[in-house]
């Protein structure tokens, strides 16, 4: 017993060691790995790539991108969960991971509540009903008459399943009452493709994708599933006004950790990622796509995270969506 006391003792004085060393500005004294759940070249590539080029000067070390895409951002979270808790590897993470993945797998080998440190949140992309400019409805009213009027006949196009945007539209068919057949693709693009060739009429669409063809008229865009109206398109009324207050969907996204990181690396990462929010420079990037930030502590961070992680398991328990 004495032994392992002693044991105990030293580790605790080589953990305080340490923690005192990051406290006093250590930390990061090597390049840090940003992982990237997706391809290069789409959204949270973009938005990562972005703030970490805005973090960097300031952290005073390279931020390097490792896109990791795959098996529903498992594969991403993997690496992440193996790399050492000291803050040199953390993710970008979206509504997979931290929302929707644990209610769609029935063996997920993490939980998003536990196996994470929550560094801070990073912002939300709101999402929209879009339908092709010459689609016969005019406003919500009129689309919710249309889809009732079809039976069972109405289709919409999605990026995949258990994407945001497919969540977005079950959260509306269930509370509109309304069936639509979903038609999954792989990815946005093809799936912008096809509805503008007409295969399928209508899809729910984050505006970091649809702004520029809402702006060119190819698309036009019924309802923001929103609180409150998008600062990217204040023309356009949100569902709330329009009588389904509770349809608001988001891709949501923020930067994790491994489990147990040092309480001074995460308060630094915090620090920097927040600093980088608000810059000026940044938000008027982000503003060109819809995307609103939302700089916070690691604790709001995690209180909405798990908050819509109840909401949407619910959502997807009563859609029967599952991914295995």
């Amino acid at each position: 017993m004495t032994r392992f006391l002693q044991r105990l003792g030293a580790a605790l004085a080589l953990a305080a060691a340490a923690g005192a060393a990051l406290a006093q500005g250590a930390y990061p004294s090597q390049p840090i790995k940003w992982l990237v759940p997706y391809a290069a070249g789409g959204g949270t590539d973009s938005i990562a790539r972005q703030l970490a080029d805005a973090m960097q000067p300031s952290i005073g070390q390279p931020v390097l991108i490792d896109n990791r895409p795959g098996a529903s951002t498992n594969i991403a979270v993997g690496l992440l969960m193996q790399a050492r808790p000291d803050g040199y590897t953390v993710m970008q993470a979206e509504n997979a991971a931290l929302l929707f993945n644990e209610h769609m797998f029935a063996k997920l080998p993490y939980k998003p509540a536990s196996d994470f440190t929550y560094i801070g949140a990073i912002g939300r992309i709101p999402i929209a009903l879009v339908v092709r400019n010459d689609f016969q409805a005019q406003n919500l009213q009129q689309f919710v008459s249309y889809v009732k009027a079809s039976g069972d006949k109405a289709s919409y196009a999605s990026p995949g399943i258990g994407t945001p945007h497919h969540m977005a539209m079950e959260l509306l068919k269930q509370k509109a009452g309304l069936t639509i057949t979903h038609v999954a693709y792989k990815g946005a693009a093809p799936a912008l493709q096809d509805m503008m060739g007409g295969q399928v009429p209508m899809m729910m669409l984050d505006l970091g994708t649809a702004l520029p063809y809402l702006k060119a008229g190819k698309l036009r865009a019924l309802a923001i599933a929103l609180p409150q109206r998008a600062k990217a398109l204040p023309d356009v009324p949100t569902f709330n006004e329009l009588g389904y207050p509770e349809v608001n969907a988001f891709a949501f996204h923020g930067l994790i950790g491994p489990a147990n990181m040092p309480a001074p690396v995460v308060d630094k990462l915090n620090a920097e990622l927040r600093k980088a929010l608000q810059a000026p420079r940044l938000q008027q990037v982000f503003s060109e796509f819809g995307f609103e930030a939302l700089p916070g502590t690691p604790k709001e961070f995690y209180d909405m995270a798990r908050a819509q992680s109840a909401h949407w398991g619910q959502v997807i328990r009563t859609s029967g969506v599952q991914l295995d």
